[in-house]
């Protein structure tokens, strides 16, 4: 099974949001439709700024980890998300 590791930006309030999934195309369906609550859902719409494969959960988990920390945040608005404001 691939992994997915993703970078949802959300544009009206310039948040971003770091997930990992199996079914990026559900997950995405469920940050921007589907779910009734949640914290994504309070900053719809949302895009996909970005996307990383994993063939194993672990490993996805671990950059999904990464990203989330100071210096992954720095790095995704550095090299990502500039290209969004």
């Amino acid at each position: 099974m691939e992994y997915c590791v993703y970078v949802l930006y959300s544009k009206s309030t310039n948040k971003i949001y770091i997930g990992y999934t199996s079914d990026l195309i559900s997950r995405f369906k469920s940050h921007n439709e589907l779910a009734t609550k949640g914290w994504t859902r309070r900053f719809r719409p949302w895009v996909v700024i970005y996307c990383e494969y994993y063939s194993d959960k672990l490993s996805a988990t671990c950059r999904e980890t990464a990203l989330k920390g100071g210096k992954g945040r720095e790095w995704i608005h550095k090299n990502i998300q500039s290209d969004y404001w």
